[in-house]
């Protein structure tokens, strides 16, 4: 079966090993060596360069396990330097977004640009200056599909990545059908955006193993026996575009802070500590998207990976008298859920906050008996608290022992951080003539 394609043409654009990339920016003795990058703590690996995978480092391999393959073959680790990659992703997607009356930003290292009102008929040629653009000004190499639909864009830009001769931008719309054919048919189904090892596994057993085999089912039996979803899917890879490209993305309707310690937590102040910083961090982020909680929900847990101490991993879900944004509020909310939770004789290996019930500000119903007057004056306290964040970096300014959290025993291992280059004046290298 060899279906038309409609004439919608999008483009998904991704950062070539992206954590990776943005360390041999700055480091470029890192490149042609295999190099992996850990999540918090050290713990696992998060991203991996071409030659890491080719020594059969898997994502999410614990690094403990890695390390005799690491020594043997010079494998180099760092630890994870978020606000490197954010700002550098906050950098190419203003970079990218010249290219296209429309963007989507979908995820840190990728983003869908609209290409169908644009007059170019040659998009490969567009798609290589573009690319020609973020290396030459950001030092990143990026991969460009193109696509009538966001699930086959998706799939295009796996070929450009994987298969060299495409010189890293492939353009499904201006191949023929049985050259289209001929690609989907040598991809596993797996590789198809929303179908993961479990579908992959049924599909396999209904006598669908590839992205054409996928394509040229029947829509309603799938629907039947799986989802809406993957019966839209189909639809997709017909070329049928069934997922729009939204301008501005949502509101976030859950904001979720949490992070694994460094060692484990036995004290109700070190929890506290954490605890505090997390919700801070959480109160910055509603915010940001302007947004009020009407609850907050604070958990901990200790390590399930050590069976043989007592688990324990509790949950407690604090309503507010009155939605707010106020990271006072919040945090007084957030250790009183924690008092509730805590017991001695445990080792606490995580905890977290959540922010729940969100709104729009503008839309939040005062309360008849709240202070208008010290509303107003804690709203400009944390305009002021962000504006100090922002300026001199995060955490510079807190609440109550969030100050001093960074500094506790259980905080965050890396070890192997790379400096801030381009966030900190203080971590820019220095060289002397």
């Amino acid at each position: 079966m060899t279906t038309m394609m409609q004439s919608g043409r999008i483009a998904l654009v991704d950062v070539n090993n992206c954590f990776v990339s943005c360390e041999r920016l700055f480091r470029p003795e890192l490149e042609g060596r295999p190099v992996v990058v850990l999540s918090n703590n050290d713990g696992c690996v998060v991203a991996r360069s071409a030659e890491a995978r080719a020594l059969g480092v898997a994502m999410a391999a614990p690094w403990f396990k890695l390390k005799h393959l690491a020594q043997q073959h010079g494998i180099v680790a760092l630890s994870s330097n978020f606000p490197l990659y954010a700002d550098m992703s906050n950098r190419i997607m203003s970079m990218l977004a010249r290219f296209s009356p429309h963007q989507e930003i979908y995820s840190v290292d990728e983003c869908f640009l609209d290409f169908g009102g644009l007059p170019q008929a040659d998009l490969t040629s567009y798609a290589q200056e573009m690319r020609q653009r973020v290396l030459q000004w950001l030092g990143l190499p990026v991969c460009v599909g193109i696509a009538p639909t966001k699930t086959l864009a998706k799939l295009a830009n796996h070929i450009a990545k994987k298969q060299p001769h495409w010189h890293n931008v492939c353009d499904l719309t201006a191949l023929t059908p049985a050259t289209r054919d001929s690609l989907l048919g040598a991809i596993d189904v797996s590789e198809v955006w929303g179908v993961g090892r479990r579908h992959a596994q049924a599909l396999n057993a209904l006598g669908i193993h590839t992205v054409k085999d996928l394509r040229d089912a029947d829509p309603a039996r799938i629907r039947r026996q799986f989802s809406v979803m993957l019966e839209r899917t189909i639809q997709e890879l017909r070329g049928v575009s069934c997922l729009d490209l939204d301008d501005i993305p949502s509101p976030r309707q859950q904001i979720i802070s949490s992070r694994s310690f460094g060692q484990a937590v036995h004290r109700l102040d070190e929890l506290e500590a954490a605890v505090t910083l997390y919700t801070s961090r959480a109160a910055e982020k509603l915010r940001q998207q302007h947004s009020v909680a009407g609850a907050i929900q604070v958990y901990v847990r200790t390590n399930p990976h050590q069976p043989n101490e007592p688990q324990y991993s509790p949950a407690f879900i604090v309503p507010l008298a009155e939605a707010t944004d106020d990271t006072l509020q919040l945090n007084a909310a957030a250790i009183r859920g924690l008092k509730r939770l805590f017991r001695p004789g445990y080792a606490y290996a995580k905890a977290g906050v959540t922010l729940m019930e969100l709104a729009p500000k503008h839309l939040a119903v005062a309360n008849l008996f709240s202070d208008v007057v010290g509303t107003a004056r804690r709203t400009t306290l944390m305009q002021t608290l962000d504006a100090v964040n922002r300026k001199y970096g995060k955490n510079m300014l807190g609440t109550g022992v969030a100050g001093i959290a960074t500094r506790q025993a259980w905080s965050v291992k890396s070890g192997n951080r790379t400096p801030n280059y381009t966030t900190r004046w203080e971590e820019l290298p220095i060289v002397y003539a």
